[in-house]
């Protein structure tokens, strides 16, 4: 296929090694790559906006592959891809990426991910845009997911790319020899316990670690084909997952599970 412009973002900031990898992978293809990352981590920081303070960007092309030009942004992901939109690319993107993201970004935990909200702000302003997180904190090696993410991005291009779609891939924590087949999935319904960890500090102080660990329920999903696994289902059968998501988070449920407010008959005061 011809060359892409192709503006990649994460969270995790960018000294991160999958931004790097992806980054250099996607130059590798022969595209037009430039990175517009935080300057540090921010991760969980969901699509928050900076409003009350000015955002800095600063080239660092030497972190990155030769070819590979870089800007370090002390925005929030959301942030990094408006400036970069708007002020940083002397043209427009064919293809946002963000990721690949160190953890996984599974079920209804997109709304918290600062690697997904990036992809949705491209979304939003109708690019392609695709998130791929790989599900470990401790991921060494992410040669194989950035192949998998320039693979997918490139074939979904050339098979013209829905408006207001957002694709997002979470890849498991294993030797590609060892995974199942790429599924698509649903989005999962994701629920924690033991939400915080409560502390005391030196001075005798109470404060509170956010620490909440999933609960493990393969198959709560939200809308979608009944017959495809829902994320979490597949990343527990060590298989790569494929979920696609739009803005557009209006119900979907039956009319009739609506409270009965009866709306028409009330007085708006």
């Amino acid at each position: 296929m011809n060359p892409l412009r192709i503006l990649i973002c994460n969270d995790d900031g960018i000294l991160a090694l999958g931004i790097r990898s992806l980054a250099k992978t996607a130059a590798k293809r022969g595209h037009e790559v430039t990175v517009v990352c935080p300057d540090q981590e921010r991760s969980a920081t969901g699509h928050g906006l900076t409003l009350q303070k000015p955002i800095r960007a600063k080239r660092v092309d030497e972190l990155f592959a030769n070819g590979v030009t870089a800007w370090g942004c002390s925005g929030t992901p959301a942030d990094c891809i408006k400036l970069a939109l708007f002020e940083l690319l002397p043209e427009k993107p064919d293809l946002i990426l963000s990721g690949i993201n160190h953890g996984p970004n599974l079920g209804t935990d997109v709304f918290c991910s600062g690697t997904v909200a990036a992809a949705m702000e491209g979304t939003l302003e109708g690019y392609p845009a695709l998130a791929t997180s790989v599900t470990s904190f401790q991921c060494k090696d992410f040669h194989f997911a950035a192949k998998l993410t320039i693979d997918l991005a490139e074939k979904a291009i050339a098979n013209e790319w829905p408006t207001n779609l957002l694709l997002n891939l979470n890849i498991p924590s294993c030797e590609p020899i060892d995974m199942g087949p790429l599924k698509w999935t649903r989005l999962s319904i994701r629920h924690y316990e033991e939400q915080f960890c409560r502390r005391i500090d030196p001075r005798g102080d109470t404060y509170f670690w956010l620490a909440g660990e999933a609960v493990k329920d393969l198959e709560a999903s939200g809308h979608g084909p009944r017959k495809w696994p829902s994320d979490v289902a597949q990343i527990e059968t060590c298989s790569p997952s494929l979920t696609p998501i739009q803005p557009d988070l209006f119900w979907r449920g039956d009319l009739s599970e609506l409270p009965k407010l009866n709306l028409d008959n009330q007085l708006v005061r």
